[in-house]
């Protein structure tokens, strides 16, 4: 059932109204993996901006880390407890381990994924073999990249995109799929309430 954007948000606002404050809580929400030196000073830094102004709780690693913390560390957290994920393909995503090892472990730990490609395609997103990692690390890296193509996700061209489309169409992706995790979530604590 395809809900309307205002529908979407007035649900989101009702679900997170009596949560913990971002200041107490550690969690986050979403989780955005992307390629830095591509996409940090426009479409990731855009996307937690705007989610944060819609009261969900982002995690960007320049916004969200601060010195001294243990990268994996504090990334495999957030990626374990966040609902959803966004995963920014960009076009030198694949040549990053970090954003692999990201989206491997949004894959591995069954979160909702939001791919958006930006000035790339799916078809062109590949994890070539440098030869520094295990064969059987890189099959899994590999997996992760085909699962995320063959998930529906979003395009965008930065040369003449209309950045205000991308950031509404992704944030009612965002609510559209935290609507059904939580609805996922209601329903396994009643079914147990139930037994």
């Amino acid at each position: 059932m395809q809900r309307s954007s205002s529908t979407a948000k007035n649900l989101c606002r009702q679900i997170f109204r009596d949560r913990i404050p971002l200041e107490y809580s550690k969690h986050c929400d979403v989780f955005i993996s992307h390629r830095r030196i591509d996409t940090y000073r426009n479409v990731a830094g855009l996307l937690y901006d705007h989610l944060s102004r819609l009261n969900l709780r982002p995690f960007l690693d320049s916004k969200s880390m601060k010195p001294g913390d243990k990268l994996f560390e504090k990334i495999d957290v957030a990626i374990r407890d966040c609902q959803v994920g966004i995963a920014v393909f960009s076009p030198n995503y694949c040549g990053s381990y970090f954003c692999l090892h990201e989206l491997h472990m949004m894959m591995e730990c069954k979160k909702k994924v939001i791919p958006i490609f930006v000035d790339v395609k799916p078809s062109e997103l590949r994890v070539l073999d440098c030869g520094s990692c295990p064969a059987e690390e890189l099959f899994r890296l590999r997996e992760a990249i085909e699962e995320a193509k063959n998930t529906v996700g979003l395009t965008f061209d930065t040369s003449n995109g209309d950045w205000s489309e991308l950031l509404k169409d992704t944030s009612d992706a965002v609510m559209e799929n935290l609507l059904q995790v939580e609805g996922e979530i209601i329903g396994r604590k009643q079914k147990y309430i139930a037994y």
